[in-house]
């Protein structure tokens, strides 16, 4: 019987994987692996077979079932089986599910922890989750609930955090401006929207929970995170300030055509 390793892959960027992950990869046997794992990040696993497991809201996805049986059986096959998944594994990643079949099966099983989202949002923008009199307490939550689940609580978690880190809560982003606004949370309150952070396709779009309300929700293609909180004040003054420059020149150039 051979071991198991759920091996948090971070938020994207190759070279953000931890080194116990990366000597996890050169030696493994077998990988399974989310979707949306870095290419680069996978060329590790040099001698290993690679198994995508991976799952895209809206998307053909492999189930949850299939992925806990296939770990067992490799673990009765291979050395060492790498479960190579986006973020940290112990962050809204199914690790739980996984690491109860496998100790259900007399698997041995390690979790090695990735960078999640989140930290690495708040890395690239320069902007500390928590900030001294300012924020004192973040939430990390996620309105999305699986297939058969009850509702989530997540709004009552959100509400008494100063910060707040959404995960898969784009598709329901209108709907969470307007439960944090009803939950007492200002409309003027500062929302970022984080698209594959840490990547060089990174993609910021700055605004409010009342603009969010109501107005078009951004489309996007790769995973977005949803902050929220007034530590983002200062990038939300200088989105509206960028607006106003870009509305002044505008309309100064209409003025030279009419001059």
């Amino acid at each position: 019987m051979g071991k198991v390793y759920l091996v948090g892959a971070g938020p994207g960027a190759p070279d953000l994987l931890t080194l116990r992950a990366a000597k996890l990869l050169a030696r493994a046997d077998i990988v399974f692996f989310d979707a949306l794992v870095h290419p680069e990040t996978l060329a590790l696993a040099t001698r290993a077979r690679l198994v995508d497991v991976g799952k895209r809201n809206g998307r053909l996805s492999t189930e949850q079932r299939f992925t806990n049986r296939a770990l067992v059986e490799a673990a009765r096959t291979h050395e060492t089986v790498v479960r190579l998944k986006g973020g940290d594994p112990m962050l809204f990643g199914r690790a739980q599910e996984e690491l109860d079949a496998l100790h259900a099966a007399g698997v041995e099983v390690e979790v090695v922890p990735g960078i999640t989202a989140a930290l690495a949002a708040s890395a690239s923008l320069g902007i500390s989750l928590t900030r001294r009199g300012l924020s004192r307490h973040v939430a990390f939550v996620t309105p999305r609930t699986g297939v058969d689940q009850s509702p989530t609580e997540w709004l009552a978690a959100a509400s008494s955090a100063d910060t707040i880190a959404l995960y898969m809560a784009a598709a329901q982003a209108k709907q969470v401006a307007t439960d944090l606004i009803a939950a007492g949370r200002p409309g003027a309150t500062p929302a970022v929207f984080i698209e594959n952070a840490s990547l060089p396709n990174e993609r910021r779009v700055v605004t409010t929970l009342a603009d969010l309300r109501s107005g078009p929700v951004p489309a996007f293609e790769g995973p977005a995170l949803l902050l929220v909180g007034e530590v983002f004040r200062e990038l939300s003054l200088g989105a509206m300030e960028h607006e106003a420059e870009v509305r002044l020149a505008i309309t100064e150039r209409c003025q030279a055509r009419s001059a």
